[in-house]
């Protein structure tokens, strides 16, 4: 059987994805910036929208290749949000705020592939 959806969690992904944009919008604008910010937009908005396949996954397998996606899209968003925060020190508020909230979504996805695999083992034994 597969979680039922999580609509905290369909918030959080979404609010990051928009967070890391009005980011985006508030660092200067230079080469760095530029390079980093264009990955880091593609990454955070993939965590919400592949979180929200894996709400629509057609088996217990499909749940965890689509949440090991979210799992990916995410730690490179934090990896992103910490080099853009060497680069940026004086939003670093700001960024630190993201990298922490990025890192509990993390523990939170992989806690949650962990757990279906559990139950997967569990329901071969």
């Amino acid at each position: 059987m597969l979680p039922m959806p999580d609509i905290n969690l369909k918030k959080r992904t979404f609010e990051f994805a928009v967070a890391i944009a009005k980011l985006a919008v508030d660092l200067p604008y230079n080469l760095i910036n530029r390079a980093y910010l264009n990955q880091i937009i593609r990454s955070s908005s993939s965590v919400g929208a592949n979180y929200r396949a894996a709400q629509q996954a057609k088996s217990s397998n499909d749940f965890i290749n689509k949440l090991k996606i979210v799992e990916e899209e995410n730690d490179e968003t934090v990896y992103f949000l910490e080099l853009l925060l060497v680069f940026n020190p004086d939003h670093s508020n700001n960024i630190i705020s993201l990298i922490n909230e990025g890192t509990e979504l993390l523990k939170i996805i992989v806690a949650s592939i962990n757990t279906t695999k559990e139950r997967l083992n569990n329901q071969k034994k």
